[in-house]
């Protein structure tokens, strides 16, 4: 009996759900933007292999290693919108131009984390602001649990239904019972298909750098702001908004130097996680808020299993249906919705300004190649400076 207790103290169900769940929204939403970013820059199946098993290493060992130093749910992830723009800024560069970028990218992120100032900026922007753009961020997952059941109603039924039943009477295994009930679903219509998925392995590839002024300028350096503003940026609200006050300029600093390292086998952005955080910080990982970071813990040692089985992996999330991810993301954040919008919303000195950020962060708007995280915030503060709420905290604060 006391093993098994002991095991459940390490590996609570709900923690390896929340980690499990993590890792099969974040390579399961985006993989096909990296796989896209690889073949741009000319990659082949063995590079593009070396890509996948390069971040996911870097996310396995950060996402444990930052957890247990600072306990408390420390997710990362690629960047996405990073991959994104990869897309079509590696159009006509070699695979060596590519990698150099990469380097260049994740030593400016590990001077930012050193130097401390993105830390120090983000001490200075009001909670209800950063509370709106992470609700602004997590909204349209919440929103497509419902809109994707234009494409498939029984499926998206069935894991709801099954959800709200479970949150009745098993509130810590709901979003767990909800994805069961997806699986089997899916399953049962033909829509999951497990007999595509094929055994293989990945190896590391290593291309030597080359570092040109085209690459840097019109790769590294849109990769930077991407990486910090639309990634890490939300990612430290997650954090901020469920209470871990953990501090940045380290996060920052080891997420950077652990992608510079990397980066010669095609880890091209790795930062903190936002949306796939937001399942291992909210209440669904844990009860206690002080052991929620086993769940990203068990995130890590997940992020490190598909780096070890590579394509196998790999096809077994391809063969999951769209849908089913997409939904299961909406029932496992909306806790997180639900209190950012409360947060976000509280004071009415900040409400106007949390309002906008909310909005123009939902919005989706992209402005220089940079996504809706960033111009959400500069909306918010300039809304806040306009309406005097920050004249007005600092008289509170006197």
């Amino acid at each position: 009996m006391s093993d098994q207790r002991r095991i459940l103290d390490y590996a609570p169900p709900s923690a390896v759900n929340a980690g499990l769940l993590a890792v099969l929204i974040g390579f399961t939403s985006s993989a096909a933007i990296v796989f896209s970013a690889a073949r741009a820059a000319g990659a082949d199946d063995a590079e593009l292999a070396s890509w996948m098993l390069a971040l996911a290493v870097g996310m396995g060992v950060t996402c444990i290693g930052l957890s247990l130093r600072f306990r408390a749910p420390v997710v990362t992830a690629w960047s996405t919108p990073g991959a994104a723009l990869l897309v079509t800024g590696l159009e006509g560069a070699t695979m060596r131009e590519a990698i150099g970028a990469f380097v260049v990218s994740a030593a400016l992120i590990t001077l930012t984390g050193v130097t401390g100032w993105f830390g120090r900026m983000m001490d200075r922007v009001p909670t209800s602001l950063t509370s709106a753009l992470l609700a602004g961020v997590l909204i349209q997952f919440g929103i497509g649990l419902f809109a994707s059941a234009n494409q498939d109603l029984p499926l998206i039924a069935a894991m709801f239904g099954t959800y709200l039943v479970a949150r009745r009477f098993l509130p810590r295994y709901a979003v767990l019972t909800a994805l069961a009930a997806g699986i089997a679903v899916a399953a049962a219509t033909g829509s999951f298909r497990p007999g595509e998925v094929r055994f293989g392995w990945a190896s590391p590839v290593f291309t030597m750098p080359s570092f040109t002024w085209q690459a840097i300028i019109g790769v590294a350096l849109p990769l930077f702001v991407v990486t910090m503003a639309s990634q890490n940026l939300p990612g430290v609200a997650v954090l901020r908004n469920d209470g871990y006050q953990v501090p940045v300029s380290p996060l920052i600093t080891w997420t950077g130097a652990v992608n510079l390292v990397l980066a010669p086998f095609g880890a091209f952005g790795l930062n903190l996680a936002a949306i796939t955080a937001a399942i291992c910080t909210g209440p669904h990982a844990h009860p206690d808020p002080k052991r929620r970071y086993l769940a990203s813990v068990w995130a890590g040692v997940f992020y490190l299993c598909v780096a070890a089985l590579g394509a196998t992996i790999t096809s077994l999330l391809a063969a999951l249906p769209a849908v089913l991810v997409l939904g299961i993301a909406g029932i496992g954040l909306l806790g997180t919705i639900g209190s950012s919008l409360t947060t976000g919303l509280r004071d009415d000195r900040w409400r106007e300004a949390a309002v906008v950020t909310l909005l123009a962060t939902a919005s989706g708007i992209e402005l220089l190649g940079v996504g809706s995280a960033f111009w959400g915030l500069i909306a918010g503060l300039l809304t806040a400076a306009a309406t005097g709420a920050f004249r007005r905290e600092a008289k509170v604060a006197v």
